[in-house]
């Protein structure tokens, strides 16, 4: 029987600012609304877009720089695996959340709208830039659209 792979990797542009909280540890932690697009054509052969939205969060350092660098509409690439909490409302009522648990957060644009900046990996740890962040793995706790981006060519796949 072969092994299982849990693993996400998405193109697209943040829906609003990260929110930056800390767990009761200290443990930085950002959520992020991030959407992405699909366009088909219907039955009648006009032509249709959806958007999707998926929650993601990013811990640690590097929860700390997207939140000092990322803004609602950005474009990023986020690497990770889903994963699905359980949770109880206000009545007791038990909800579920999938969301993306991020590894690696690279930034696609400069965000000022002007001339294209290189993609940043905001998961590598370096000291000269402010862009780059480390992810510790190890204590991971529980818009306009990507197709009009045209650094989505740096994307490494």
């Amino acid at each position: 029987m072969a092994g299982t792979y849990n693993r996400v990797m998405l193109v697209g542009r943040l829906g609003r600012d990260p929110e930056l909280r800390y767990t009761q540890a200290g443990t930085p932690v950002a959520n992020l609304s991030l959407a992405t697009d699909e366009s088909y054509n219907d039955r009648e052969g006009n032509r249709q877009s959806k958007t999707e939205w998926h929650r993601v969060v990013v811990w640690n350092r590097q929860a700390e720089t997207v939140s000092n660098y990322l803004g609602k509409g950005r474009l990023v690439l986020v690497e990770g695996s889903l994963q699905t909490r359980k949770w109880q409302d206000q009545q007791g009522q038990n909800r579920y959340t999938t969301e993306i648990k991020a590894q690696r957060v690279v930034f696609m644009d400069s965000g000022q709208g002007g001339g294209e900046r290189p993609a940043q990996d905001a998961s590598q740890d370096s000291e000269e830039d402010p862009f780059d962040a480390q992810s510790d793995d190890n204590q991971n706790m529980g818009p306009a659209f990507p197709s009009e981006a045209s650094a989505i060519d740096d994307a490494p796949f």
